[in-house]
Formats: structure tokens, C-alpha cells, sequence
């Protein structure tokens, strides 16, 4: 399967859901208070992997919406 077939497929996905692509970007641009990093930098546990390659030092397990 290729980039381009698995895109396809959560595009398909997401088209069925009913959910916007623009609310999914606002969902994941929120701003963690614990960390400061957004949404989109914490794994699907709520722990915060940092930015750009550089760990987060916070210690942020959990993701708590500014």
C-alpha cells in the first residue's frame, strides 16, 4: 500500500465522519497549559513528544487544553 493509497483512505475516512478538515486542524492546533506544545505534538496517550525532532523537558504526560 502506498503514501498516497493510506492518504486516500483517511481522506475517505474523515469525508465519512462528517468532520471537517479545518475543525480537525483547529482540534489539534490547541495549546497544552502543561507544556505550552500543541495537541498535534502529544502521542494518542496525552504524552508530550516535543517539537521538531527536540524532546519536550516538561515532563507533560498528559494533555490539558490552555
Amino acid at each position: 500500500m502506498t503514501i498516497e493509497s493510506n492518504d486516500l483512505q483517511l481522506h475517505t475516512r474523515i469525508a465519512k465522519s462528517g468532520i471537517l478538515i479545518k475543525e480537525l486542524i483547529a482540534f489539534f492546533r490547541g495549546k497544552c497549559s502543561n507544556c505550552g506544545h500543541q495537541k498535534i505534538m502529544h502521542d494518542e496517550f496525552g504524552k508530550c513528544e516535543g517539537v521538531m525532532n527536540k524532546p519536550c523537558n516538561s515532563g507533560c504526560d498528559n494533555f490539558n487544553p490552555e
